[in-house]
């Protein structure tokens, strides 16, 4: 391979490289992490995953630059990440939302700190308050809203932010079975839309396998990467498929035995 084709091929969105992390508890030393490397390219969908106390939220953390490594780099497009930035937005499972604030004021929140014209500020708004469904609502109050709601607005408002990667911890883990459901089929709809680069948090098989293009399994004690499984599965993805269930089980006994064999040590 030629130098000249390695200098034009695209750089990760993001590239972790043997990064761990160890936290200082009650006068002891706790590792979350151990040498963690993962590359996801411009537009990937990539769902990690794992038992609880495996590292995954800590990990999405030191993406977006709230946690700073022990040791190891992450970088994105080249460029390591020293803290937090708008171009990585994170949507948390508890919405973040200003109460005092209406849904376009919440969604146009970030934008307000970067002098455009009150025109453009409401465009931009109104754009993504559109984006996901919300319309009719954008003069609400976070308190007159669902909970499925106000996650779409939290959504909005890191896409609002010119985000270019979207880390989500959990983020539908307080809502019941229902709006679960359509909020994952309304996050894909706003993937395939803006294609934004989407690293998702979860402890959920089935959810891992309908969103994402890779299921990152992590092990626990301290976190590491175990498998890392690309889906071939087409969409729009049937739950009911033969070949859905096949790839649920086959995450599932990956993350049985890691469970399995953390209690027999």
């Amino acid at each position: 391979m030629s130098d000249t084709y390695a200098e034009r091929r695209p750089l990760p969105a993001i590239e972790i490289k043997g990064v761990s992390k160890v936290f200082a508890m009650g006068g002891q030393t706790v590792q979350a992490l151990r040498e963690v490397n993962l590359t996801i390219t411009k537009g990937e969908f990539v769902c990690l995953i794992g038992a609880s106390g495996c590292g995954k939220s800590t990990l999405l953390r030191i993406m977006a630059g709230f946690e700073t490594a022990s040791s190891g780099v992450v970088n994105m497009y080249g460029m390591p990440i020293v803290g937090p930035s708008p171009e990585r937005g994170m949507v948390f499972q508890d919405y973040g939302l200003f109460p005092w604030l209406t849904v376009k004021e919440n969604i146009g929140f970030g934008q307000r700190h970067r002098n455009l014209p009150k025109a453009k500020l409401n465009e931009i708004s109104a754009y993504y308050t559109d984006m996901v469904g919300l319309t009719k609502f954008a003069d609400y109050y976070p308190g007159q809203l669902s909970g499925g709601m106000k996650q779409r607005v939290a959504i909005a408002r890191v896409l609002a932010n010119d985000c270019e990667v979207l880390l989500m911890d959990e983020p539908f883990g307080a809502l019941d079975a229902l709006t679960r459901e359509k909020l994952q089929q309304d996050l894909l709809e706003i993937w395939a839309r803006t294609k934004v680069t989407v690293v998702f948090v979860t402890h959920a098989v089935e959810e891992a396998v309908m969103l994402s293009d890779r299921v990152v399994v992590m092990t626990a004690g301290p976190g590491r990467i175990e498998e890392d499984i690309k889906l071939e599965l087409a969409r729009p993805r049937d739950i009911t498929a033969i070949e859905f269930n096949q790839v649920r089980r086959d995450i599932t006994q990956y993350l049985s035995s890691h469970v399995s064999s953390k209690v027999a040590a």
